[in-house]
């Protein structure tokens, strides 16, 4: 057994603490009725989605089906309706279409133990073990990513995924924590032990905290002293899809990873397709470069820093008409923002992909005879066996094959280097992961998105980092300090 005296030291404070948060959405719901078919569903809409916008979607569609029943009369279109904006909603409306169908096994009652839930649709280990605390009241250890992240943190836990870490708590967590672990952590870290930046400055429990792994957010004189004071944030996110992920809370994430350029691939819209909140997102001034094709890849970039210069695509029409490339030129440096095209299926575009490279190399190579360049997005390649969970298996895979892998030696051979290797030597480092097989969950992944910056200005480069929790697309986004 783990040392229990810290387990319930922390809990103890945190149990106090929380009474100020806002309430998780199904653990408020779960206090306004005990109707197992209301948590159900309402964890089911939760998954990757906003509390409030969750309890929005859960409020409509309660009204429209209050009971299994009225909800069996309800089509799949007409569910998706009432229940959108939440993430996925097209994919959770086919499973509560399925749920009353599916529930006549239990004589049309939500069942109340674990492998019973695991045969309901849209149903995961994370909701059936939630849907058994709050609805059953019984012993049941949820493991979303808070819980997973923070177990982590604390080093009670050591694990990849949350899976292993359930598996791990169940055999260490005393019981009297089991029900609650959920919905403290849940709160605790939406609002202080956040994914980036978390606010180890106010936290109740810093002075136990052994805070591994974290890098705690830069206040004032704080962040000045360790990076100095012109060190600049700058990430890049491949959002796959700029409008889907504002209905997943883009403006609030945004600003808690409070970038200085935020750097942006697959926006998938054109300015004119956005909401202005958007177009012109509080603090920043927005640049676009949008593809022909509605609907299709496209970079923008907001930025706090006003630039000298924008220079649009690379002045060939065959990339350009695209929206693969936007670049902003500040006093001393250039940042290029790049959305690499992909191989495709049975490697169609492989050719173009190569074109494209060898064509951004001599564009980034040129401004590097100015002043320095930071050339940042989703490369969508994965550079060495050490970047991709399964290198084996994907050899003649797009993003693996022997010729994308050749041309990203001979960009580092040209003299630009990759700033995540110069901090991170570790393996199981990845910025995209598929939607199928839960392979987020299982950390089976790529690592596709990269900062890079010219040999010269090496010196200028602080740290680098993955945000592997910051969620909102297949792909989570890439942060670089440079001074």
């Amino acid at each position: 057994m783990k040392n229990s005296g810290f387990i319930d030291t922390v809990m103890e404070i945190l149990h106090k603490e929380v009474q100020q948060y806002k309430v998780p959405v199904v653990d408020l719901i779960g206090v306004q009725t005990k109707d197992p078919y209301k948590i159900l569903v309402s964890t089911i809409l939760s998954a990757r989605t906003k509390d409030e916008t969750t309890a929005k979607a859960a409020s409509r569609l309660f009204k429209k089906a209050p009971n299994l029943q009225s909800l069996a009369k309800l089509t799949k279109e007409e569910i998706g309706q009432l229940i959108f904006p939440v993430g996925f909603y097209n994919i959770k409306a086919a499973h509560l279409k399925k749920l009353p169908e599916a529930l006549k096994a239990f004589g049309s009652k939500v069942p109340d133990d674990l492998d019973g839930l695991l045969t309901l649709p849209g149903v995961g280990r994370k909701t059936a073990n939630l849907v058994l605390s709050v609805a059953f009241n019984k012993p049941a250890i949820c493991v979303d990513t808070h819980v997973h992240r923070i177990m982590n943190i604390w080093g009670y836990v050591q694990t990849g995924t949350p899976f292993e870490t359930e598996m791990v708590l169940r055999d260490e967590l005393p019981h009297n924590h089991w029900q609650r672990i959920n919905s403290i952590l849940v709160a605790f870290g939406q609002k202080i032990c956040l994914p980036v930046a978390p606010c180890c400055d106010i936290c109740v429990i810093e002075h136990l905290c052994p805070q591994i792994g974290v890098t705690p957010r830069k206040i004032g004189k704080k962040r000045k002293a360790m990076y100095g004071k012109n060190t600049k944030t700058i990430i890049s996110w491949n959002v796959n899809g700029l409008r889907a992920l504002e209905k997943k809370g883009f403006a609030e994430t945004a600003k808690e990873l409070d970038a200085d350029i935020l750097a942006l691939q697959e926006i998938k819209a054109a300015p004119a397709q956005l909401s202005e909140s958007i177009k012109n997102l509080t603090g920043y001034t927005s640049f676009w470069n949008s593809a022909s094709r509605k609907g299709y890849a496209g970079v923008c970039i907001y930025s706090r820093i006003e630039p000298r210069n924008v220079l649009y695509g690379l002045g060939l029409d065959q990339y350009d008409q695209e929206g693969r490339v936007l670049t902003l030129e500040f006093e001393d440096f250039f940042l290029i923002n790049a959305y690499f095209p992909n191989a495709q299926h049975g490697l169609t575009r492989l050719d173009y992909k190569l074109d494209f490279n060898r064509d951004l190399l001599a564009f980034a190579n040129n401004l590097a005879k100015e002043k320095s360049v930071v050339l940042g997005g989703d490369f969508n390649v994965a550079h060495k066996s050490i970047d991709l969970r399964n290198p084996k298996e994907n050899e003649k895979n797009p993003g693996f094959t022997a010729e994308e892998r050749a041309w990203m030696d001979s960009f580092l051979q040209a003299g630009f280097l990759d700033t995540f290797r110069m901090f991170n030597q570790d393996p199981d480092n990845y910025t995209w992961w598929s939607y199928r097989f839960n392979a987020r969950a299982r950390n089976i992944g790529w690592r596709i998105d990269y900062f890079c910056v010219d040999k010269k200005s090496e010196n200028r480069v602080v740290d680098a980092s993955i945000l592997k929790d910051i969620l909102g697309s297949d792909h989570c986004p890439v942060q670089l300090f440079f001074k």
